[in-house]
């Protein structure tokens, strides 16, 4: 498997978490990087269209993912004793 097959499974596993969380990943389209687009990625919430990171797509792969197993975990705050 080459690194870029890898990659696109990386991120094909985190699109679907992010569904299943109510979440998508927008990647940047932009040609040239500005101060508004560092060309990375941003997750938007689905149903509201809300940026929930990354608002200047300034978001790895590696940063998606960390995200997404954050968001997975359960808050201590929620659970009963």
């Amino acid at each position: 498997m080459t690194e870029q097959q890898d990659t696109a499974r990386r991120e094909a596993r985190v699109r679907r978490r992010l569904w299943k969380q109510g979440s998508l990943l927008r990647k940047s389209r932009a040609r040239t990087l500005s101060l508004d687009n560092y060309g990375g990625d941003m997750i938007v919430d689905a149903n509201r269209n809300f940026i929930e990171g990354g608002s200047r797509f300034d978001l790895s792969l590696d940063d998606v993912e960390r995200w997404v197993v954050e968001a997975e975990e359960p808050d201590p705050a929620t659970l009963a004793p």
